[in-house]
């Protein structure tokens, strides 16, 4: 039994199979992009990685693919109107990342790589696989070419340091001058006494130029005094 015989056979079960396959070969390719943005994003530790990339170039392969495609039994209608609301819809996640911490803006990057991977789901359920493809390239490399040409610059970096630590006297001034011995400025410092000999510490601080991050975090992880910490 050759392919052709197997097509044959496989339209003559359900109609419109294959067109159908190629519409799912699409989000596929969309979603397989999404998760390597969003992978850029997980090694960063920021807010929205795999699942959530995926998640918008999925979600919006499959709008584009009902909008140009899902419309065709209708003698009047603009089918693109769906695919037009992604753009502004997607602008509400994106909303959600952007938050401002002593007067310096925080997840713009993000936000701007979830807006464009939506476009990246629009534009591979269009079928445009080679623009799909090659624009995810171009995100990866700003993502990540441009951020080490950033780094170059003298730019502090504001976070935050979620630390659970022993509950002693001291406890909370020591993990403090800890800190600053790294240059780290403490902008302000949240208390939570979770348990009678265990304090929950939340530190706003702005990190020096150049701080090894993950040196400083294994430091205070091996420290007896700090049960946990993170960002």
């Amino acid at each position: 039994m050759n392919w052709s015989t197997i097509i044959t056979w496989l339209e003559s079960l359900v109609p419109g199979i294959l067109q159908d396959l190629e519409f799912l070969l699409r989000i596929f390719v969309a979603m397989i992009l999404g998760l390597l943005i969003g992978n850029e994003r997980k090694n960063r530790n920021k807010s929205a990685g795999l699942r959530t990339h995926a998640m918008v170039a999925l979600g919006s392969a499959l709008m584009m693919v009902v909008s140009k495609y899902g419309f065709s039994d209708t003698i009047q209608g603009d089918g693109a109107r769906l695919a037009a609301q992604v753009v502004s819809g997607v602008g509400f996640l994106g909303a959600g990342m952007i938050f401002v911490r002593n007067n310096m803006v925080n997840g713009l990057t993000t936000a701007a790589g979830i807006w464009t991977t939506a476009g990246v789901g629009l534009t591979v359920g269009a079928g445009m696989y080679t623009v799909g493809i090659l624009s995810t390239a171009m995100m990866l490399i700003i993502q990540n070419v441009l951020h080490k040409f950033v780094n170059l610059t003298n730019i502090a970096v504001s976070g935050l340091i979620h630390m659970t630590i022993q509950n002693r006297p001291g406890a909370i001034g020591d993990v403090e001058r800890l800190l600053m011995s790294y240059n780290i400025d403490i902008q302000s410092v949240q208390i939570n006494k979770t348990e009678k000999d265990k304090i929950r510490l939340e530190f706003d601080v702005i990190y020096p130029h150049k701080l090894d991050k993950p040196s400083l975090f294994c430091m205070l992880a091996e420290r007896d005094d700090i049960i946990s910490v993170g960002e």
